[in-house]
């Protein structure tokens, strides 16, 4: 953790994410603020007439459609929250279509939902989409289809949109807009002393524990989600920025390469795009438990996760799902979708491979998870 320091300058900078949270759109009384958007519009704006293609992953249709409907608190059943989505999605959509056009930008509406980053072939339909809307010159206006995702298929929250449509499209940077300035060694509501910190390099333990539990009125996010976010992205080779949405050219200034908020620095080893959606498009099922021997093929010599090396397994999963990798400490290692059931690996677990089939009947894999559908240090 340093400060002072420019970490991205602004010719580096040619693709850019931009996600701006509920608490930065609506005003003291909790409707849709127009002079807000307009800001954030003007700037994104002058990004693009600086040739750098833009992308805006926004919250707000929920608080809108509740405006329009006289809803004053924000539904907690999911059928409230569609129809508040179904009803505000235009009317988010409308406005910033129009305060583009004052720029003469062209918007595009593309609204997600998890199993268009968990099905292949949706998540490169969705690339070469947003690829050609580049070509047009479009800023492609992101959000989640809440007006049909339940809760198996929903984002936490837009921290994690924002994070996977970055990764997803190379982006140089990830601008966080939120009510926060960015990460704070301690908490500044508590401590007006707090320090904030200009730059991680690594997310370690140490930096998770400082997200705490902080949230907003209107959002659905945290401190902790915007950590798990910039996990995604520092993976993926995408440098993330945690900054104030209120802060005057806080978007220029930020492709600019000045300290804006928090900047967690991008890796340079970056995951491969297959990598990067076997790690993050999909949501964990459950947990295989490995011991010190299988740990060390994995992480020194490249392997593929065999039986004999489980220990245990924790939670229900079916064969092909996303299952979290830890060592008997209970440190996660890795990813991976896995070739045998939460069952079926009960029963071979610290078994040899050629003892499988005599086990379960049939053998499809040597393999519970193979190397090429695995990803460490995530």
């Amino acid at each position: 953790m340093t400060s002072g320091m420019k970490v991205i300058e602004r010719q580096d900078v040619q693709r850019i994410v931009v996600k701006v949270g509920t608490s930065s759109l609506v005003s003291e009384r909790g409707s849709l603020d127009r002079e807000k958007m307009a800001n954030l519009v003007d700037q994104l704006s002058e990004v693009r007439r600086r040739d750098i293609q833009v992308v805006l992953v926004t919250s707000g249709a929920i608080r809108a459609g509740m405006e329009r409907l006289g809803i004053e608190t924000r539904p907690k059943n999911i059928p409230d929250q569609q129809a508040s989505a179904a009803v505000g999605q235009s009317l988010l959509m409308n406005t910033y279509t129009e305060l583009f056009s004052k720029h003469g930008v062209i918007t595009a509406q593309v609204l997600l939902t998890r199993d268009d980053f968990r099905d292949r072939v949706r998540y490169l339909n969705l690339r070469n989409t947003m690829h050609t809307l580049f070509r047009f010159g479009c800023v492609p206006i992101v959000n989640e289809n809440d007006t049909v995702a339940i809760e198996e298929i929903r984002f936490e929250e837009n921290d994690t949109l924002s994070a996977l449509v970055a990764a997803s499209l190379d982006a140089d940077l990830l601008l966080n807009l939120s009510d926060v300035d960015g990460l704070y060694e301690s908490d500044p509501r508590k401590n007006e002393k707090a320090k904030l910190l200009e730059e991680v390099r690594e997310i370690t333990p140490e930096i998770e524990a400082l997200a705490g539990t902080t949230g907003s009125d209107y959002g659905s996010g945290g401190m902790r989600a915007k950590i798990e976010a910039a996990k995604i992205a520092t993976s993926s080779g995408v440098t993330m920025i945690i900054a104030r949405s209120t802060r005057p050219r806080v978007i220029l200034d930020a492709v600019e390469g000045k300290n804006v908020g928090t900047c967690f620095v991008g890796e340079h080893s970056r995951l491969s795009h297959r990598k990067r959606w076997i790690a993050f498009g999909n949501r964990i099922k459950g947990k295989i438990i490995i011991n010190e021997g299988a740990k060390k093929m994995l992480c020194d010599r490249g392997k593929s996760l065999l039986a004999a090396g489980i220990v245990a397994c924790r939670g229900e999963f079916e064969v092909g799902d996303l299952v979290a990798i830890v060592d008997e400490k209970g440190d996660q290692i890795g990813r991976g979708f896995v070739n045998y059931s939460s069952q079926e690996i009960e029963l071979i677990r610290g078994k040899r491979s050629s003892e499988i089939e005599k086990i379960l009947g049939h053998k499809d894999f040597d393999e519970v998870v193979h190397r090429d559908n695995l990803v460490l240090g995530v």
